[in-house]
């Protein structure tokens, strides 16, 4: 009698984020969305107008710029940190093929991409400057009694235009999102379908593969 052997079947959907990473990307999502909604009402006049107790919304703006850093430092804080720190260092990794994408315009079809396409590590790295940059800011622009005139210009200048970019930023990152209903899955549910990897993410689809 002749042994035979198969090969197990491949999975439909593979992890991809896990319950700390989703709850970091939604506590930011909401702060930021706080943020962006009272900075609109503190510059826009017509909305100041409309919405009013202009006092609270800029408490709630401070109160919402300060807390955005604890989310980050929460999920990093505790043995839950893994899944988090590994994406951390493939953010921060750069290789051949994230070059040819980026000189592409994401268009070449013989690159072999990660977990995290260049287009995300840049965002990242965008948004995690911001943050500190936007803090700094921040603060000087509130506590401004104990700041010169200059530094108080300069801050305020910094901040309205970063806030710009921000918003651009940002605008961008969801629109993608949703045009991409299966990367999207990833950050909801924590998968993504398999077929999904193979096409979008080979090097990162094969690297789970060969841990199995």
């Amino acid at each position: 009698m002749v042994a035979t052997t198969t090969r197990p079947r491949s999975p439909a959907r593979l992890p991809r984020f896990d319950r700390v990473e989703r709850a970091l990307h939604w506590a930011n999502a909401v702060l930021f969305a706080v943020l962006m909604g009272t900075a609109a009402i503190l510059y826009v006049g017509s909305l100041s107008a409309l919405v009013g107790r202009r006092e609270l919304v800029r408490h709630i703006h401070v109160i919402a710029g300060l807390v955005l850093p604890v989310p980050i430092l929460a999920a990093l804080a505790g043995r839950w940190r893994r899944s988090l720190w590994v994406d951390f260092r493939r953010l921060n990794r750069w290789d051949d093929d994230d070059r040819r994408w980026l000189r592409s315009f994401g268009r070449d079809p013989f690159v072999r991409l990660g977990k995290f396409n260049p287009g995300q590590k840049l965002n990242a790295a965008f948004t995690a400057g911001a943050i500190v940059v936007m803090l700094g800011t921040g603060s000087i622009m509130h506590w401004f009694h104990y700041f010169p005139v200059d530094w108080r210009t300069g801050a305020t200048f910094v901040h309205d235009w970063l806030a710009i970019a921000l918003f651009v930023v940002i605008t961008g990152h969801v629109g993608s999102a949703l045009a991409d209903p299966d990367a999207l899955l990833g950050m909801v549910r924590g998968w993504v379908p398999a077929r999904w990897a193979r096409e979008r993410r080979p090097r990162w689809h094969d690297e789970l593969s060969d841990s199995e």
